[in-house]
């Protein structure tokens, strides 16, 4: 029996060298910003839709995000100013988190608009960062009140993420009172916060004694008040103790601000015992540095260190995205780790090629 064969039409292709048919090419569509004078009336307004939209352009690495986040912080500069901007640091386990919800829920309670911005430390070696503060904070979270954008130090020394200071500026803007700055934990660059708040404070633990002496003076020199937390139950005498040995080393301290004396305080957030005292302490604090125009001072000073650190950053990103640099650093890297050439006389040779100088 014959067998019928049948052949069926081939398929044009290039690689038999036929023409291929034309193929759609993917695109990735080029991002549409929002309409930047409906973004600013929005912050004006208290929206926390368009302040969280804002950050994230202020914090992006993108070009035009950046352009689009200094244009709208240009036009929101008048509306800010009117916070008072505390810091918060101590060594992990001090309760910063539990202190923040506890005196945040008492002030968003009270009437208060209160903006927390955390910074969760970044991992130096996926880059990665956990960013849990708003779990650690579910009651104040869900407050209408209340306002946590938690952010990746993302290896920035002093813990606090390089637009910090930008955040706190928009948050002012959008009508929030009271801004409350978390940072990474007690280390020895931990003074960048200093210089973006009004007023800072330390969380301590009990059982100070010995710790007391390994206590950094430099952190102990820039606090307006210590609060030892965990004063309660037969933890109660104990955080009394603790009290008085660190007004004990606060007396002998010049006072980190002018005018005011920085003293130690108990509370116990898990109680909320306490916080309404500090509180009190620090509306004092705030009528006493805006009689006497320190605040006004501190404000002008943390000014200019915010362009300074704007201009550090300009030019290490100006320096590594040149074209020599890029070409050549991965060599001397190697040629530094291998003994070859001097780490300085590396950089003194990416200088020369970069700026004309050495």
């Amino acid at each position: 029996m014959e067998e019928h064969q049948h052949v069926r039409k081939g398929v044009m292709a290039a690689h038999d060298g036929m023409i291929a048919p034309p193929r759609k090419m993917f695109r990735k569509k080029k991002s549409v910003l929002p309409d930047l004078n409906v973004m600013v009336n929005g912050i004006v307004k208290g929206s926390v839709k368009e302040l969280a939209k804002a950050i994230t352009f202020i914090e992006s690495n993108a070009d035009d995000h950046y352009k689009y986040g200094q244009d709208l912080l240009q036009k929101l500069l008048p509306y800010t100013g009117n916070a008072i901007r505390i810091g918060i640091t101590g060594v992990p386990g001090a309760g910063k988190s539990t202190f923040i919800e506890s005196f945040g829920m008492r002030l968003c309670d009270a009437g208060h608009r209160v903006a927390v911005l955390t910074i969760d430390p970044s991992s130096s070696i996926s880059g990665g960062s956990i960013l849990g503060d708003k779990t650690r904070m579910e009651q104040l979270a869900k407050h209408p009140n209340a306002f946590i954008r938690p952010s990746p130090s993302g290896g920035t020394l002093g813990g606090v993420h390089r637009k910090t200071r930008e955040t706190l500026a928009l948050c002012e803007a959008a009508g929030f009172d009271v801004i409350l700055i978390e940072t990474v934990g007690v280390g020895q660059s931990e003074f960048i916060v200093r210089s973006m708040v009004d007023f800072f404070m330390l969380l301590a633990l009990t059982g100070a004694g010995d710790e007391l002496q390994g206590m950094k003076k430099g952190i102990m020199e820039m606090v307006d008040a210590v609060v030892v937390n965990k004063a309660d139950g037969t933890n109660k005498s104990l955080a009394e103790k603790t009290k008085r040995e660190y007004n004990q080393i606060l007396h002998f301290l010049q006072p980190a601000t002018k005018g005011w004396e920085s003293k130690a305080y108990t509370c116990s957030a898990l109680k909320n015992e306490g916080i309404d005292t500090i509180w009190t302490m620090m509306k004092e604090f705030r009528d006493v540095t805006e009689k006497s125009g320190v605040l006004i001072e501190r404000r002008r000073y943390q000014t200019k260190e915010w362009l300074h650190t704007l201009i550090m950053e300009k030019l290490k990103n100006h320096f590594y995205r040149h074209p020599y640099v890029k070409e050549q650093i991965g060599q001397l890297e190697q040629d530094a780790m291998n003994g070859d050439i001097p780490p300085s006389q590396a950089a003194e040779q990416l200088f020369k090629q970069v700026y004309g100088t050495e």
